[in-house]
This record gives structure tokens, sequence and C-alpha cells, in this order.
């Protein structure tokens, strides 16, 4: 089958596409041939080494593979299960003990990893949205957003942010974005009720928030000071410039009892797949796709993603 692969840590144009081969389920195990992957902040900065010693990626050999989340269908099953079968459509994650792998022709998953993807919708678009689960875990289960809570999301037109954004509004939430000048129709657009240049707002001009989503990881302190007393900041970024400082802040501000910085790092259930679904089958939720690139073109798509000003996300079609 052909992957996504390097040899070595580096620029993006140590990615390239390879071949593997093609694996097979074990019992238990659902093979998906997949259709569309996005590309995460995650991976490129495991492809540049920068956080081996944290993910473990180190001791795993070469080549490595990149890819988290996927879009597909069954391909096989390696022992019968009651509610898949050939040919369904899926979503789904990478579980984190099996690190990176998505951006293949095929992967092999437990069924636990994924759930039926939207009814009606295209796979390619559709793999723009598997990071919802962050965001679900994120407002819904770290922070508690209530209806009628003010919410402040940092990065409101990247990946997750574009959709905390949606999903800040479905729960009944004020929703205030920070974005790049250029994006601010497109958050307004997703249901921001404010819209506010970053390079141009900071926190000295913004208001009290219940609940912060932070997905740039930039200059913590600053923006945790905002919260109201009782307020809620989950970061889904660290400031990898500062790795030390940066996690080190928000591990020190987990033991106050209120204004605590929350972090986690994602490893969606079929669970939260399946809320992701009804979400989008609602339409409370809507992918946004910056580009859609071929596998062939793995290391253009983690180039664009590291130049910033991304509106959504980058897919890498397989299919």
């Amino acid at each position: 089958m052909r992957a996504a692969l390097y040899d070595r840590y580096g620029p993006p144009e140590v990615l390239y596409e390879g071949v593997l081969p093609r694996p097979a389920p074990g019992p238990g195990e659902v093979l998906v041939r997949v259709h569309a992957a996005s590309v995460n902040g995650g991976e490129y900065l495991g492809r540049a080494g920068k956080v081996r010693l944290v993910t473990g990626l180190a001791n795993r050999g070469w080549p490595k593979r990149t890819g988290i989340d996927f879009t597909g269908e069954v391909a096989a099953l390696g022992s019968p299960m009651s509610g898949l079968r050939p040919g369904d459509r899926v979503w789904g994650s990478m579980a984190r003990s099996q690190g990176f792998g998505s951006a293949a022709e095929y992967v092999v998953v437990r069924p636990r990893q994924l759930a039926f993807a939207p009814a009606g919708l295209d796979l390619v678009q559709a793999a723009a949205l598997p990071v919802g689960t962050t965001a679900i875990t994120a407002l819904r289960d770290k922070a508690r957003l209530a209806p009628g809570e003010r919410l402040l999301v940092r990065g409101a037109a990247g990946g997750v942010g574009s959709l905390a954004v949606q999903l800040g509004r479905a729960y009944g939430a004020h929703v205030t974005a920070l974005a790049g000048k250029a994006n601010l129709d497109l958050v307004h657009d997703l249901g921001a009720h404010e819209a506010h240049d970053y390079r141009t707002t900071g926190p000295a001009d913004l208001g009290r928030f219940d609940v912060i989503l932070d997905a740039v990881g930039t200059g913590l302190p600053a923006w945790r000071r905002l919260l109201t007393p009782r307020g809620r900041m989950v970061a889904i970024a660290f400031d990898i410039d500062h790795v030390a400082a940066s996690l080190g802040f928000i591990l020190a501000s987990s033991v106050y009892g209120s204004r605590r910085v929350r972090f986690f790092s994602g490893n969606p259930t079929h669970e939260l797949f399946a809320e992701l679904t009804r979400l989008t089958e609602s339409g409370a939720l809507r992918p946004v796709v910056d580009t859609v690139h071929p596998l062939s073109g793995i290391a253009g798509a983690h180039r664009a993603l590291e130049a910033g000003g991304v509106r959504g996300k980058h897919v890498i079609q397989v299919v």
C-alpha cells in the first residue's frame, strides 16, 4: 500500500510517498480503506523531532509514518462483529499507542476507535471534522461550558478552533473569536458573536470570560487573567519555543481551586466519534477545508500548515 513516510527528522521535505505491506486485521480488529486524512499540528512537530522525547516516537525505528485521523470504509473484519460490515462508511483516529499512520491507503484499528461517518457528507470533506472530538472534550467535558456563558476561542480559524466556535454556539454560549484579519468573516459565518484580529487585539482589549479555549499556546498567563473567578481555561497547545516554561505553567496552574488551566492529549473513543456524527448530522457542525492535497503532496501540506493562516484543515486525499 502507499503511505506517507519519512526517514529522518527535519523540514517538510523529508516526507515522501512510499510503499509498505498492506496490514491484515487480527481478531477484534477492523481494516479500513482510507479515503482521506487531515494534517494536525502534532504531526509536523513529530516529523521535525521537536516532541520525540514526549511522544516516544524516537524509539519506533525508521521509516516513520504520519497522520492521526481518517475517513474511509470498512475493507475487512478480523473476526465477526455486530454492527460493522465491509463497505460501511466510517471515521476515526489512530490510538495513541499506535502513534501516527493514517496517511496511508489502509489502517488497522479497534472498533472503539471509530464510528459511522455522517450520512450524506463527502468523505474527503468529512476528514476536516474528526478533530471535533478535541473540541467536544475541551468544551463539554473539561470546561463544562454552560448556556449563557462567555467563551473565548484563540486560534478560531484553525482546525480545532473553527469547530470550537460552532460548538460553543451550539452549546448556547456567547462566542468571542480571535483569528487573523483575513479570517474574521469566516469565524463570524461559523457563529462567533464577536471576532477580533489577534495581531491588534490583546488581553487588555477584552473583557472577562467564563471559558477560554486556547489553540495557540503562547502567552498563557496573560490570557488566564481574563477568566472570571470561577472561569476555566483549556489549553490544547503549548509554546513549542518555550516548552519547559509553557508546560510548567500549565502544571502549576492545575493546583489552583479556581481559574485552573486544563491540558489534555486527545484519545477519542467510539462514543466521542458517535457524538461528533450526531452533531454533524444535526447541522451544528460543518467542515472547513483549507486545501485538499494528494498523498504524494504530503510535504506541501505540512509546509502549508507550518506557514500559518490556515482556514480549517489541510486534508490529504488518499483515494
